[in-house]
């Protein structure tokens, strides 16, 4: 299956499971709400332009605000993930030229701890800022933080589980040209 096709499918399946299920969901204690929809955007290709990245984020996080009806919120939060995901990668990876030699980023292809780094630092990165545009001010800051870590805490471990019951097999190719 190609990678365009395989990535239209993520598109669709993320969405409709954050609408249909994780919406649903009450939250937790007024406190945490649940998000994986924005894995779309970490799973994305490592070849994939800065300005092509956004592009997909902002219209990825635009259709859930769209069945959300949230204008605006989780395409910001997306943009947002979508423009320091390459920074982060940068980080995490040696440039010794592994991220050229795999499709996309995963454990296989980053190894365990920089990849739970990198999906650790978006999500925090992610719910910090759609935290702060749904209050649009901090209040209070201990609430705020509270939420934050809790809502990326049940976020990463909802990531994680993707990750384990849904492996990705990742192809080592060896012509990297």
């Amino acid at each position: 299956m190609s990678e365009l096709l395989k990535n239209i499918i993520r598109y669709v399946l993320f969405i409709l499971v954050q609408v249909f299920v994780l919406f649903k969901v009450p939250p937790l204690h007024r406190f945490i709400t649940p998000y994986l929809y924005f894995l779309f955007i970490l799973w994305l290709p490592f070849n994939i332009s800065r300005t092509l990245l956004c592009l997909v984020g902002f219209l990825f996080g635009l259709s859930l605000d769209y069945f959300s009806r949230t204008p605006g919120l989780h395409a910001a939060a997306c943009t947002l993930i979508a423009y320091v995901r390459p920074f982060i990668i940068n980080v995490m990876i040696s440039q010794e030229g592994t991220d050229k030699n795999y499709i996309s980023p995963s454990v296989t292809s980053m190894g365990w701890a920089p990849y739970i780094t990198y999906v650790l630092v978006l999500t925090f990165l992610h719910n910090a800022y759609l935290v702060f545009l749904e209050w649009m001010s901090f209040g209070s800051f201990i609430y705020f933080l509270g939420k934050v870590t809790a809502t990326t805490g049940i976020s990463f471990m909802l990531i994680m589980l993707t990750e384990l019951l849904f492996y990705r097999k990742q192809k080592f190719r060896t012509n990297t040209v």
